[in-house]
């Protein structure tokens, strides 16, 4: 924030009856365990009244709010031999995205410190959540009706409602949100007058006024259409990294791209990128030499969508990443999904991230329904690719795309993931699975159906897919569908 924020930030402060659940004044107490359970306290309570953010300001007499200044430095002070600030972070879970702000009122040192409310669950530090009664700093775990209402509050449980950017200009909304993409993507006209966008960009939950006149770009805003990701302190880890290797391994990298635009401004460029930079493979078709995409690209733009969509944001230091090797492409994501990745084709989405999802589905980044993974399996069939394998890790999940492999080399876990994910694809069409139609899935002659039904066979050992009717006799003519149907 400028100094002329950080001052209208500051008056409003100080006119507060007095301190309160999401407000403490200082004068020049720098205890950094009291600090830190502070810290706990205020984004906790901050949750609890719906506030984007709560503040200790040191500089300020708590009774009469008066300015009467601090020899405190949070930026300077240390705990033990470590500063403060990294001491204060590492103790607290989840991190939170701290802001700092030193400067002059009048003659007068002034410590703000911006603490974004608690999203998703309590913070705690040292292991212990706190919150304030008035003014007084307690222990959560004595108030259980108040931890209830963090984790359930429904305007502070997801990450596209927090402040991405605090206090900003009109000017400054203008510079660092890509307004003429979104008019564009949502197809309306670009407003001529500049309070009209604004209007709209608030209504659309881009932007949201502040009680100095001023406006908070929330992370949703700067998360779709940021000019550039990298100018939200926040979200410089949120940028979507494409790295390109030399061979099947990460041993020697040829090329690699930060993104820096908001996801929806950038999200068509980035998928002509990737495009652009993987292997085709040439056929002859009539006399004329013809490029096959060697990956489908609806396979490739669901993939990248959902790991913008449903990636846990209050994963610290991780981005999504997609990474392209000469045999495949691994699309990775911070947070463990939701649901257990074997359901991915069948169940009904759930995103952590419900705006971010809703906006993107506007603009036809991703689908309405559950049909994106049912798209990407139905796409992989066709260009005889190996199946997709979804892999969900302790704080990542990872999706990886085979480039074109005959079936003999396949092992017989590429073959057991192609047959349940075949069955899963038939099954959510109103269909069964049999030995003809997984022939035609690998492209066995079908004269080999006894190698089809070793397939399904091996499938059914590790409880993957079951028979349609139990009662049929006919090897023949069974049918299959997935263990949970």
């Amino acid at each position: 924030m400028k100094k002329e924020e950080l001052e209208n930030l500051l008056h409003f402060l100080t006119a507060l009856p007095k301190e309160n659940e999401w407000c403490e004044f200082k004068v020049n107490n720098g205890d950094p365990q009291e600090i830190g359970e502070r810290i706990s306290a205020i984004a906790n309570s901050a949750n609890l009244h719906s506030r984007p953010c709560g503040y200790i300001v040191w500089g300020v007499e708590n009774k009469t709010h008066e300015v009467v200044g601090t020899k405190f430095s949070f930026k300077q002070a240390k705990k033990g031999a470590e500063e403060l600030e990294n001491w204060v972070t590492r103790a607290l879970e989840p991190h939170l995205d701290l802001r700092i702000y030193e400067f002059l009122f009048g003659d007068k040192n002034i410590v703000l410190l911006e603490i974004p409310a608690a999203i998703n669950r309590p913070v705690k530090f040292q292991d212990e959540a706190f919150i304030r009664i008035g003014s007084l700093t307690k222990k959560l775990k004595d108030y259980p009706d108040k931890e209830e209402k963090i984790w359930k509050n429904p305007d502070r449980r997801s990450f596209e409602k927090g402040v991405a950017l605090s206090g900003a200009t009109m000017e400054q909304v203008l510079e660092l949100i890509n307004y003429p993409s979104y008019f564009e993507l949502t197809k309306q006209p670009l407003p001529t007058d500049r309070n009209t966008i604004l209007e709209i960009l608030e209504h659309e939950r881009i932007i949201s006024r502040c009680p100095t006149g001023h406006y908070n770009i929330t992370n949703l805003g700067a998360i779709l259409f940021a000019k550039d990701i990298t100018k939200f302190e926040g979200l410089n880890r949120k940028s979507i990294r494409v790295i390109i290797y030399d061979g099947k391994n990460r041993i020697k990298t040829i090329k690699e791209l930060g993104g820096v635009k908001g996801y929806a401004t950038g999200f068509k460029g980035l998928i002509e990128y990737i495009n652009s930079q993987l292997p085709s493979n040439e056929e002859i078709e009539k006399a004329f030499r013809v490029e096959k995409k060697m990956y489908p690209e609806i396979a490739i733009r669901e993939l990248i969508a959902n790991a913008l969509i449903h990636q846990d944001f209050i994963e610290k230091g991780a981005s999504p990443m997609i990474e392209i090797f000469s045999d495949r492409i691994e699309i990775s994501n911070p947070g463990r999904p939701l649901i257990n990745p074997d359901r991915f084709i069948d169940h009904p989405p759930q995103s952590r991230n419900e705006d971010l999802a809703s906006f993107m589905r506007r603009i036809n980044v991703c689908e309405e329904r559950g049909s994106g993974i049912d798209k990407v399996i139905a796409a992989t069939e066709m260009f005889q690719l190996p199946a997709p394998k979804f892999e969900a890790q302790d704080k990542f999940t990872r999706v990886t795309l085979y480039s074109y492999r005959p079936l003999k080399k396949m092992n017989r876990d590429d073959k057991i993931r192609a047959c349940y994910q075949h069955c899963c694809l038939k099954y959510v069409s109103n269909e069964q699975m049999t030995n003809t139609s997984l022939r035609k899935r690998f492209n066995i002659p079908d004269n080999n159906y006894p190698m089809a039904s070793r397939i399904i066979n091996d499938t059914i050992t590790v409880n993957f897919i079951k028979p349609f009717d139990p009662e049929n006799k006919s090897k023949k003519n069974t049918k299959y569908v997935p263990i949970w149907a």
